[in-house]
């Protein structure tokens, strides 16, 4: 099989599309998309933000938000958004993809639009994610980004 006739698989994910996302969920991805993509633009960061996009080139995951390499065609940074009983789930999918899977992925997050808690993981950090929005990847801590 190839690797661009594999399925879709919506474990690693949010579980719909984003189109029934509540408001909150949505807000948070533009502000995030907001305050980075200016920063890609004016040349200030090398990666640019982009909402719900594949990580890879086929039939790949869809995060929240992805930050792209387009010199190496990778997605070293992702990001997800979630709500109070989301946050578990949402967390063992980004580590999962970032183990399981070589798409470059080297920093995830996971926002807690609820609390407002930021949890970050650094691939081949063993499922242990920190508490911290402050991506290394970046040099930049994104909760700055929120309003």
């Amino acid at each position: 099989m190839q690797y661009y006739e594999q399925p879709v698989s919506p474990k690693f994910m949010a579980e719909d599309d984003g189109t029934n996302a509540p408001r909150s969920h949505q807000r948070t991805i533009a502000q995030l998309i907001a305050g980075l993509y200016p920063l890609f633009r004016a040349g200030a960061i090398a990666l640019e933000a982009l909402p719900r996009t594949m990580v890879g080139e086929y039939n790949s995951p869809t995060p929240d938000v992805i930050l792209y390499d387009n010199t190496n065609e990778v997605t070293p940074v992702i990001i997800e958004i979630c709500h109070l009983k989301g946050e578990k789930n949402d967390l063992r999918k980004v580590i999962r993809l970032m183990e399981e899977d070589d798409y470059g992925i080297l920093e995830g997050f996971v926002y807690n639009y609820k609390t407002e808690k930021w949890l970050r993981y650094w691939k081949g950090d063993g499922g242990q994610a920190i508490e911290s929005s402050f991506s290394e990847v970046l040099q930049l801590d994104l909760n700055s980004f929120l309003l």
